[in-house]
């Protein structure tokens, strides 16, 4: 009888500390994310500079989350693939900057110094020579630090 007595309470107390150890897990997994440097790629239709619905909404979502903290710099660079005259594709790319960078200030971003570059479509061809259409885009690297 005491030995199904000692190993129910045991038990429960087993199963009450594994409780506790959840509990504080979940606030642990709740805390809020350290202001980190992000780098995010926004896609554009092919020789179109103008956001895409998805495209703004990546960029809201950035510059709601990077309002908690300091924004040091921005750093921009718009790219183009390789089809059609490089001349224009290197037009396409600082638009594709300019576009990026516009639609940051207007979702709100904190004051900071911008950095924009244009790439044009250097590094676009692969070596059979193949497009790559995935470079229809503009890379955003926000460098973050706590406020």
């Amino acid at each position: 009888m005491k030995f199904l007595f000692l190993t129910g309470v045991v038990a429960l107390v087993g199963l009450s500390a594994c409780t506790t150890v959840r509990n504080a897990r979940d606030r642990i997994v709740r805390a809020p994310p350290a202001c980190q440097d992000v780098s995010i790629p926004i896609y554009f239709e092919a020789d179109a500079a103008e956001l895409t619905p998805e495209g703004r909404r990546v960029i809201s979502l950035q510059a709601a989350e990077a309002r908690r903290c300091k924004v040091e710099r921005v750093v921009v660079v718009g790219l183009a693939d390789a089809d059609g005259d490089p001349a224009a594709n290197l037009e396409l790319s600082k638009a594709r900057a300019a576009s990026v960078t516009n639609a940051l200030m207007q979702a709100g971003l904190p004051p900071a110094e911008f950095d924009l570059t244009a790439a044009g479509q250097a590094g676009s061809v692969t070596a059979d020579g193949k497009l790559q259409p995935v470079r229809r885009r503009a890379d955003i690297t926000l460098k973050l630090a706590r406020k």
